[in-house]
């Protein structure tokens, strides 16, 4: 997480300076694998900051589907994010496959991102779509409070960010501070509202004793055994959980106020390149298809409406969502990590 951290600090001070023409790439033990498919007329090299193990099979559905070769580089989305930004215009990579949409905001701020084909923008809710069609998202991930049914009720469980004070739930809640997820759901919140908020968020999170747990995995488990009532999480560790579990006694709840509080990030694309093989891929990754992988392989939002969740999720056109820049969020990055580690949030 500190390699993590350290990495998206660079993304962000060097789209503050503009993307130099550098084509320097990572050479260390944790440097970005290359997997290259069957050799072919027609390619497109990817930058992907999202596993290997979840990406590379659908890569293939792309290949097989359009003889189109797929050179892809993998990495943690900070590092991938940091590397293009070295290689500036001599990147090779047509496509940039983000974890989150901050570092979307960031790439694009740097100027590198082109805008992206109607054809592909269209089939997405407007909401997640980037300024000037520079990025796209391509899978949702709702920010919700996953709690234990046996244990509180929906209407009892806090209905925004601020309610996670209240004296109520004090010592009976739980929170990742070192996930990325958690955050940049803060960086979303610092983004909105200001720093002062954010240290008066942080204060009362911290004063209500939270248990904290190193992932949102230990947050579902530690709910499910009744150790906690409700935590902080993304939507899809639930489902992961209860997959082979079906009467694990976890639920999801949707905080209604449509702030930070009701955040869905994206794992989305930029494009990089008027290559045309490169927006075959972004035209596959909005497909029915490609939509329809993601919500069976990783339980998440499929982003077009053509498309259904394969669990019981509220719907996308129900969550009120936040209005943000993403490259306003990724410029409070650093400052957001800065503040929740003074406020002792990390410390156990």
């Amino acid at each position: 997480m500190i390699r993590n951290t350290l990495l998206f600090l660079a993304v962000v001070s060097l789209a503050a300076c503009g993307a130099p023409e550098s084509t320097t790439t990572a050479t260390s033990d944790t440097a970005p694998t290359t997997s290259t498919a069957p050799a072919g007329d027609q390619s497109v090299t990817l930058y992907s900051g999202r596993n290997e193990k979840l990406i590379a099979p659908l890569l293939q559905q792309f290949t097989q589907k359009t003889g189109i070769k797929v050179e892809a580089r993998y990495g943690e989305t900070a590092e991938m994010a940091a590397t293009l930004l070295e290689e500036g215009a001599r990147t090779p990579a047509g496509v940039f496959l983000s974890q989150d949409a901050a570092a979307l905001g960031a790439v694009t701020k740097a100027g590198l991102a082109k805008p992206l084909p109607e054809d592909v923008t269209s089939r997405i809710e407007a909401r997640f779509v980037g300024p000037d069609r520079k990025w796209a998202g391509v899978s949702g991930r709702a920010r919700t409070v996953v709690y234990n049914p046996k244990k509180i009720k929906p209407e009892q469980l806090p209905q925004s960010l601020e309610d996670t004070g209240n004296r109520r739930y004090r010592g009976r809640w739980g929170v990742a501070p070192l996930n990325a997820s958690f955050q940049s759901q803060m960086a979303v919140y610092h983004a909105l509202n200001g720093p002062e908020a954010l240290d008066r968020l942080l204060k009362s999170m911290v004063d209500n004793q939270p248990r904290r747990y190193p992932r949102n995995g230990a947050i579902v488990d530690a709910v499910a055994s009744g150790e906690i009532d409700w935590g902080l999480v993304n939507h899809y560790y639930a489902w992961e959980a209860k997959k082979d579990r079906k009467d694990l006694p976890v639920e999801n709840f949707f905080m209604p106020k449509g702030d930070a509080s009701s955040l869905v990030n994206v794992a989305g694309v930029a494009l990089l390149s008027d290559d045309p093989d490169a927006v075959e891929l972004l035209r596959f990754l909005v497909s029915d298809e490609a939509q329809r992988y993601f919500a069976e392989k990783t339980f998440e939002y499929p982003l077009v409406s053509t498309v259904q969740p394969v669990t019981a999720l509220q719907p996308l056109d129900q969550l009120r969502t936040p209005d943000i820049d993403f490259a306003r969020v990724s410029e409070v990055l650093p400052e957001t990590l800065s503040r929740i580690n003074a406020s002792g949030l990390s410390r156990n």
